[in-house]
């Protein structure tokens, strides 16, 4: 039994990992959009949201049989219960690119609005937070999942800029379509820090699944 277990674990790991390249795709698109301010591959973002639902059902329904057939103990049970959360994870940060593609879309629906809140250094952050924690899951690497969790800091702090800008622009508007822009503005950072954080989630189910060891919520987390 323990030879078909690995084999269908193997399989599981297969299936996360395609779904993994999936999101960051989506992701990266719907971050294409922002800079280059484009409706259509925002559009696309939006309306191929379908695939990563139904491939996120499909591993979750794996990973329950696997569970209920086999009764896996010690590291199997581990991982797969770490790969159901990380599943989890990675549907949402697709949902994500979806509401930073939606906020694009308004952003660019009225060409005489300028938004000009600069992104480039936090989408630079969180696609390297995503890329690194699933290069985490690829290679099960618990020591390169404590440095997601340390990058994790400086997407908040670019969040924060971000709030700030809005704040002080929101003071100047005059019209209220103005005001909707920098609503937006803000909506999408929150959008990024969110998607960073479902990444920090990732790296801490790839450290239990190593090391057995539950560090969500530790303080000490981000120091390791």
């Amino acid at each position: 039994m323990s030879a078909f277990l690995q084999r269908e674990i193997r399989n599981l790991k297969r299936k996360v990992l395609e779904l993994g390249e999936m999101v960051e795709t989506r992701v990266r698109n719907s971050l294409k959009a922002i800079s280059e301010k484009d409706q259509e591959k925002a559009e696309e973002v939006v309306r191929t949201d379908y695939e990563i639902d139904e491939m996120e059902v499909d591993i979750e329904e794996e990973c329950l049989k696997l569970l209920a057939l086999y009764q896996p103990v010690a590291s199997d049970l581990r991982f797969i219960t770490a790969i159901i959360k990380i599943n989890n994870d990675l549907e949402r940060i697709a949902d994500i690119a979806v509401n930073i593609a939606n906020r694009t879309l308004v952003l660019t629906k009225n060409k005489k609005i300028n938004f000009n809140f600069n992104y480039t250094s936090m989408i630079e952050n969180t696609i390297k937070m995503l890329k690194t924690s699933l290069d985490c899951l690829v290679d099960i690497d618990a020591n390169l999942a404590r440095k997601v969790l340390v990058m994790d800091d400086k997407v908040d702090e670019e969040q924060e800029e971000a709030y700030k800008f809005a704040k002080k622009e929101l003071l100047k508007v005059e019209k209220e379509e103005e005001a909707g822009i920098f609503i937006n503005t803000y909506l999408i950072s929150r959008h990024l820090e969110r998607l960073a954080d479902h990444c920090t989630n990732i790296a801490e189910e790839i450290i239990y699944m190593v090391d057995g060891e539950i560090i969500r919520h530790s303080l000490s987390s981000k120091k390791a």
